[in-house]
């Protein structure tokens, strides 16, 4: 039956009456207040419309039929009999009562995706003319080097299958295929010579698949766990490319460089310039000099422009000394067209994303740009993207997750028991072994505390000078002291091929540093021991995240991590929806973003920047100066 006007204008007012019993009942339930200001009045009308709307107007999706009509759907009541008004808030009661309900995974995911979003939405990785002038660079960069006709005719499959076998992740367009053995990628014989001297008999997953993509050109993203060969990746082709430039355009003096590797430290840098050098002296036998240069702060000016002044091909450098040497015109960049980021995720931690973007603005034309790490959580990867052109990433394994060669040992120590309890884990494994604390006094304090009790032990932080913190680092790679107590400026890409033990003294406050220190033993196959102390001084997101990753690497966990409340009921769920588990920005696995404590901790840094560079204009950041 039809609906008439008169069962129109009934329901109307019904349905007005309706309305004024829910403000009044509204109103009479806040006993509070006499009188009910116009905005709050507003409000309760809004909610009582919702209210409604969702309870009467929609059935199944058939509006207001069961009300005035079986055959008349409310919009036609609405618009051909002049009843109801279709308000905006109206119709979004409609679609809200008869769209589909989210499930909670859903809707944690997109609160998420909201917050990520806020935090990545950041100036990109450019320097500031590029910026200025909306210069994007949308071509690759070619180098004309092609794998043999045998590794180009392999299929699809083939290729697949390889990565498949070494647990390969591979994104991006026009991807080369893998490359199972040096000779293959075409270095020269001397290289090939220095690599079986030191014992390397074929590429790592890594090297496999990251080699072939730089040597072609292409700009790149590294994500691979502690020891998995990551420096040859970028230092080989790097020296391919210089002996290419060089051999094209003999250097002249106060020219160069060719290829430039930044790193976050001065202990790292050292030992990539060692790698490189060891690989240009043997070179040196069969083609033309190449002269590398070590670029930190702690040493003399003058040596290092001296070896400019001769030209150089290849600087391995730290963001300070590298930004003053740039700034003072003593070296320039007008041929540099391979710039490597190691330790790219920790750079942008430590605060030197505004001098990486200054030095950016030295090029004079297209770079090819690599980043690589063992951690590099969404927040970076997706920021320093915006640096990239059309980048291949190479992931091996879970990026943040932990060395599968380390047995990792978590034990409760009291906090006033840690120093003694010490002296026994030490005896757990011959020496070297390598301690790990948070800070500054008690690096010295352990190390007196060793030296008292007959113990061969050396010291490194940040407040010692360059002379102590390098005699520090060969002593205990020479095997001349048993054992090294630092800080985190160890534990990033340092290799101590001989160690078997890592005692983290205090649990790190990210997982992260935990990651990153624990992988300085089980190196290039080798199995090693990691053992933590923990009490109640840590917190418990971060001991979630230990939980969680001892779980993923199959590992014990002690009942006092296993007591834990776990967080993380959603957490398959909302895997099963974006492939992310855990964090997608610190990348721990025993929270998600919504809980992580570095959120709040990166935007209050991030003020405090800007507040610093308002206050005292841009001084660049003087730890590696």
């Amino acid at each position: 039956m039809a609906p008439t006007t008169e069962g129109a204008r009934r329901y109307r007012e019904d349905d007005e009456q309706d309305l004024e019993n829910e403000l009044l009942k509204s109103v009479d339930e806040d006993v509070s207040d006499e009188y009910v200001p116009i905005k709050k009045r507003r409000v309760m009308e809004q909610e009582a419309r919702m209210k409604r709307a969702g309870r009467d107007a929609i059935k199944k999706g058939e509006g207001v039929s069961d009300k005035v009509g079986e055959d008349a759907p409310a919009q036609e009541v609405a618009r051909g009999q002049g009843g109801i008004r279709e308000s905006l808030l109206f119709k979004a009661a409609v679609i809200k009562a008869t769209a589909p309900e989210q499930t909670a995974a859903a809707v944690l995911v997109e609160e998420e995706q909201k917050i990520l979003q806020n935090v990545t939405e950041r100036k990109a990785l450019m320097s500031a003319k590029e910026l200025a002038k909306g210069i994007v660079y949308t071509k690759r960069m070619e180098t004309g080097w092609k794998p043999p006709s045998h590794i180009r005719s392999m299929s699809a499959e083939e290729q697949q299958e390889v990565r498949d076998k070494w647990h390969i992740i591979v994104e991006g367009s026009d991807i080369p295929p893998p490359v199972r053995n040096f000779k293959d990628m075409k270095f020269p014989d001397p290289i090939l010579r220095s690599l079986k001297a030191k014992g390397i008999a074929k590429p790592t997953p890594i090297q496999m698949q990251g080699m072939p993509a730089v040597l072609q050109g292409r700009d790149l993203i590294g994500i691979a766990f502690t020891g998995s060969g990551k420096t040859l990746a970028f230092v080989l082709p790097m020296i391919m490319n210089a002996l290419q430039e060089d051999t094209r355009m003999p250097l002249l003096p106060n020219e160069g460089p060719f290829g430039l590797i930044i790193c976050p430290s001065r202990e790292l840098a050292r030992q990539t310039d060692q790698v490189v050098t060891g690989f240009t002296e043997e070179l040196k036998k069969d083609f033309p000099e190449l002269r590398p240069l070590l670029c930190i702060g702690g040493v003399d000016v003058k040596s290092q422009t001296d070896v400019i002044r001769q030209g150089v091909h290849v600087v391995t450098a730290t963001p300070g000394r590298l930004k003053d040497l740039l700034n003072k015109k003593r070296m320039n960049l007008d041929l540099c067209g391979y710039l490597c980021l190691d330790e790219a995720d920790r750079m942008v931690d430590l605060g030197f994303e505004e001098d990486i973007r200054e030095v950016f603005g030295y090029f004079k034309a297209q770079r090819q740009t690599l980043l690589f790490s063992a951690t590099m959580p969404q927040k970076i990867r997706k920021f320093a993207e915006s640096a990239l052109v059309e980048p291949v990433i190479v992931n091996v394994g879970r990026a943040g997750a932990a060395n599968l060669d380390v047995i990792q040992e978590v034990e409760y120590v009291k906090q006033e028991a840690k120093i003694v309890y010490l002296l026994e884990c030490l005896q757990k494994t011959a020496p070297p072994v390598l301690v790990f604390c948070e800070n500054k006094a008690d690096v010295d304090d352990i190390h007196e505390y060793l030296l008292l009790k007959g113990v061969e032990a050396v010291a490194i932080h940040g407040g010692l000078d360059q002379e102590s913190r390098e005699y520090g680092i060969d002593s205990f790679k020479a095997n001349v002291k048993d054992v090294l107590v630092a800080t985190d400026v160890a534990s990033k890409g340092l290799d101590f091929p001989d160690i078997q033990h890592v005692i983290n003294y205090d649990m790190p406050d990210e997982i992260e540093n935990y990651v990153h220190r624990i992988g300085r033993t089980g190196r290039c196959g080798k199995t090693g021991i990691a053992t933590t102390f923990i009490n109640r001084n840590q917190s418990e997101t971060v001991l979630l995240d230990l939980k969680h990753l001892l779980s993923e690497a199959k590992q014990r966990i002690p009942p006092v991590l296993a007591a834990l409340d776990d967080p993380m009921d959603l957490d398959d769920a909302a895997f099963a929806i974006t492939g992310q588990r855990g964090c997608a920005y610190c990348g721990g696995l025993g929270h998600r973003i919504g809980q992580c404590p570095q959120l709040e901790k990166h935007k209050t840094q991030e003020v405090s920047t800007v507040m610093r560079r308002d206050t005292f204009g841009e001084g660049g950041y003087g730890g590696e100066m």
